[in-house]
């Protein structure tokens, strides 16, 4: 959809294990950037990048289709997930009428998992990749610890962003889902995460400068604190080891 092609160079930044993938997961069917196909076909996991041109008659009626043909749909960074840059802003710009225009993919369909982040870790999409082939055709404790990961994302995706956020895709939910329950513990995750340095920790707490925010959601979504999941921590070694397993040579 529209975006700037950077959660795909995060896909290749896998290297060998994107090869991995390919040789024994996954038949990579459809892409506009790296493969010569223009129909969409019938797929088990779709990855979708980038926001939804509304104005654009094509690209509503591609991701609709992608629906339909797909027996899960992935939002694939902050673009698909929450709209983004492309959404609210530019960099520090005010927002502007025709930003309106494009919004998340959610918007127009039901998304079954989000992978956010602008652009998110190579690792964590290896990760949903391999928990959604397992899920889908793993044997029963593959399949228990596939859902156990996948879980949270997939929540994410039925709340913008998460439970406790005030769904703007912003510094905003920090501050209303972490900072006002007392739930913060100055780790500076958010910080770190942030893709334009929006976020300084000043006096052991995250400030948040507006102006500079794109609204992709990554801070929240990278806080330990904003959506915890203890199907994740209490399982979290066997998942890996689940993962690991399916990626050794």
């Amino acid at each position: 959809m529209s975006g700037c092609t950077g959660c795909e160079v995060a896909i290749a930044d896998n290297y060998a294990g994107l090869l991995t993938l390919l040789d024994r997961y996954v038949d990579w069917v459809y892409d506009l950037t790296l493969a010569d196909v223009r129909h969409i076909p019938e797929m088990d996991v779709a990855l979708v990048e980038g926001s939804v041109c509304i104005n654009d008659h094509l690209s509503v009626e591609e991701i609709r289709e992608t629906r339909e043909r797909s027996k899960i749909v992935v939002a694939l960074g902050a673009c698909a997930c929450t709209g983004n840059i492309t959404r609210f802003a530019r960099g520090g710009q005010q927002n502007q009428p025709q930003h309106e225009s494009f919004v998340a993919i959610g918007d127009l369909i039901d998304v079954d998992v989000f992978i956010p982040g602008c652009a998110p870790t190579p690792q964590m999409i290896r990760n949903v990749c391999v928990c959604a082939y397992l899920l889908l055709k793993g044997n029963d404790d593959q399949k228990a610890l596939a859902g156990a990961y996948l879980k949270p994302l997939m929540a994410a995706a039925k709340c913008d962003p998460a439970p406790t956020g005030c769904g703007h895709a912003c510094g905003c939910d920090l501050i209303v889902g972490v900072i006002n329950q007392g739930l913060c513990m100055a780790c500076g995750a958010c910080a770190a995460s942030c893709p334009v340095r929006a976020i300084t920790m000043e006096l052991g707490k995250p400030n948040i400068d507006r102006e500079l925010c794109i609204k992709c959601g990554a801070c929240f979504n990278q806080c330990p604190r904003s959506w915890y999941s203890f199907d994740v921590t209490n399982q979290y070694e066997s998942i890996m080891e689940t993962i690991d397993a399916a990626m050794a040579p």
